[in-house]
């Protein structure tokens, strides 16, 4: 099987723990307990109902209108087409506060993971529908932080932010379709010279998994949020809770696999070999590692204006 060419990475979620899912929940509390209060009581939503779950199934992922809708009608909120311009433009102002604030961290996993993938001969692209995408990796210090882990890589050189780091950047366009549709995974492949098959995407969001697959493409799901039923019934290839997790050896067969999986196979093959020899009393175990994926604080360069 031929190996994979490019990986494609989904920005909120994946790469930074971003505070969209916050500006989202608290700016519908905000017009739910002022100017929306006279419909309240004719929605399902209370302060506790906008779930972490909720965010992940019907909102992450989705360009900013198509998110508010999505959310609006998930709480049955009444003329949900017109709010949802209100809404949209009410969370995008606390959200651009919240990154002016410096109110997100990177992925440590992420990043680890982003520099394997490069040191592996493929080419990356960052594919985000959220307009803000750039800001966040704008201000991520790439070289500070391999520096800070002990990281050497000759794609590596100081000064080197996030957003300079990929070989395409398409978070944040205007596309005709958002996800669940392959539009802008297709132009992220495109942009890089890869074939879709060749490619695989890396989402935290079931729409995001779904638009890769559409695409033709293999879908990595990281559930950060206690999803991973979500991503596996949207039909990701491979769903880990870390990046830590991921065998990057095994993508240059074009496979996702986890180091655990190969571990198996590795204990498996030894243990097919060593059929009919006599074995002693005992034996060993392979113990489980379990690596905390934690969060790295961003190196803030100077903090600039977005719109979303």
């Amino acid at each position: 099987m031929p190996r994979f060419q490019g990986s494609i990475f989904d920005v909120d979620g994946v790469l930074v723990d971003s505070p969209h899912e916050k500006a989202w929940r608290e700016s519908l509390r905000e017009l739910m307990e002022s100017s929306w209060r006279d419909i309240r009581d004719r929605t399902t939503w209370s302060p506790d109902a906008f779930t972490s779950h909720v965010y992940q199934q019907y909102v992450s992922g989705k360009p900013r209108m198509s998110g508010a809708r999505a959310a609006l009608d998930y709480f049955g909120v009444p003329d949900a087409e017109n709010r949802a311009v209100q809404y949209a433009r009410l969370k995008q102002e606390l959200v651009v506060r919240l990154i002016q604030a410096g109110d997100f961290t990177a992925y440590p996993d992420a990043l680890r993971f982003v520099i394997a993938t490069k040191d592996a001969g493929m080419l990356i692209a960052d594919a985000s529908s959220s307009k803000n995408a750039g800001l966040f990796l704008r201000q991520i210090r790439l070289d500070t932080f391999a520096q800070e882990n002990g990281i050497s890589s000759p794609t590596l050189r100081p000064g080197l932010t996030l957003l300079d780091y990929f070989d395409a950047d398409v978070s944040g366009r205007d596309f005709a379709h958002g996800k669940p549709d392959p539009e802008i995974f297709l132009t992220a492949a495109h942009e890089l010279g890869v074939e879709p098959r060749y490619a695989f995407v890396i989402e935290d969001a079931s729409a995001g998994v779904q638009a890769a697959k559409a695409g033709g493409m293999a879908a990595l799901g990281i559930a950060r949020a206690d999803d991973s039923d979500l991503l596996g019934a949207a039909g990701a290839d491979l769903v880990v809770t870390t990046l830590d997790d991921v065998d990057t050896t095994a993508l240059s067969g074009g496979r996702l696999a986890t180091r655990k999986a190969l571990r198996r196979q590795t204990m498996s093959s030894r243990r097919h070999r060593a059929a009919g020899q006599v074995q002693s009393a005992g034996g060993s175990a392979y113990g489980t590692i379990t690596r905390g994926t934690g969060e790295w604080r961003a190196k803030l360069t100077a903090t600039e204006p977005t719109m979303r």
